[in-house]
């Protein structure tokens, strides 16, 4: 008896322990399940946090109010402070490219990859202007156009709201430095500094870096073209100057365009720095020209 007793009493202590064993086990099992469950929740919701912009950023309805100055914070707490610190730059209405561009030895002057096909890029530089830029817009929503828009950072900051509106009708908008200075006779702080703080402002204000860069006056040399591409940017200059920045009259604007569009010209113009009805007019009356000859004005490509 006293021998089946210590045998009874062996086997109840044997299954207590493997009872604890299995429910240590389990709670190990439930555990590891569980942080990789949480860990996929918050990829996930962290995945679709970063993809949630449309194209150009929130739009909002801003064309009654486009003073002040930009929002220091659109970013929520905790978020990185500059663009800089992500490891891809897009493009302001396309969204993220996959690589960061290679340092490039001139600017483009005609859009890539068009093979032949009747497509131009329309491009103003210099704004936004309180003024012409909702003028420019309203015009080209008429016709059924997108263009490009290459903002100074000073204008962008003035008018924040209006960085939306061009955002909001689909047209790109593209870097063109802070305060227009000729980017080849700066020191490399100070082109860092000019292209670097309008991307900054652009991407606080749509919640995306632009892609796209314009020199002042094309003027790019090798310091800015490796800045250029330092910052997540493409650099583009022009084949047909309609030189409306020196106000030649409408008309001569209409020509430029309409006797020098190719397939794949980008055209330089302009929608602040100055009086700028002349360009409003003239893309109102050369735009149903291009359109009866087949041509589209397309948004470039990264």
């Amino acid at each position: 008896m006293r021998s089946d007793c210590h045998i009874f009493t062996r086997r109840r202590l044997l299954c207590a322990g493997l009872g604890v064993g299995a429910t240590a086990l389990a709670g190990t099992t439930v555990g590891v399940l569980a942080t990789r469950d949480d860990t996929g929740s918050s990829t996930r919701a962290a995945s679709a946090a970063g993809g949630g912009h449309p194209a150009g950023g929130t739009a909002h309805n801003s064309r009654t109010a486009h003073g002040g100055t930009a929002p220091e914070a659109a970013h929520p707490p905790g978020a990185a402070d500059s663009y800089r610190l992500r490891p891809l730059a897009g493009e302001t209405s396309m969204g993220p490219p996959t690589v960061r561009p290679p340092v490039r030895t001139q600017a483009e002057t005609t859009l890539p990859g068009t093979h032949g096909r009747r497509v131009l890029a329309l491009t103003f530089d210099d704004g936004p202007h309180p003024e012409h830029t909702p003028a420019l817009l309203e015009v080209l929503r008429r016709h059924g156009v997108q263009a490009t828009f290459f903002v100074v950072g000073e204008n962008a900051a003035a008018f924040p709201g209006l960085l939306h509106d061009i955002a909001a009708d689909g047209h790109v908008i593209g870097n063109h430095t802070f305060s227009h200075r000729q980017l080849t006779r700066l020191r490399a702080a100070d082109i860092e500094a000019e292209l670097g703080r309008t991307s900054d402002l652009i991407d606080r204000v749509l919640g995306v870096p632009p892609a796209w860069c314009r020199a002042p006056y094309g003027d790019w040399h090798g310091p800015s073209l490796e800045v250029c591409a330092r910052l997540g940017m493409e650099p583009m200059g022009w084949s047909i100057d309609t030189r409306d920045w020196a106000r030649p009259g409408t008309t001569s604007i209409v020509r430029a365009v309409t006797g020098q569009a190719t397939p794949g010209a980008i055209v330089l113009q302009h929608d602040g720095g100055g009086p700028r009805a002349q360009t409003v007019a003239a893309v109102d009356r050369y735009l149903p020209t291009l359109l009866a000859r087949g041509y589209t004005c397309v948004r470039p490509q990264v």
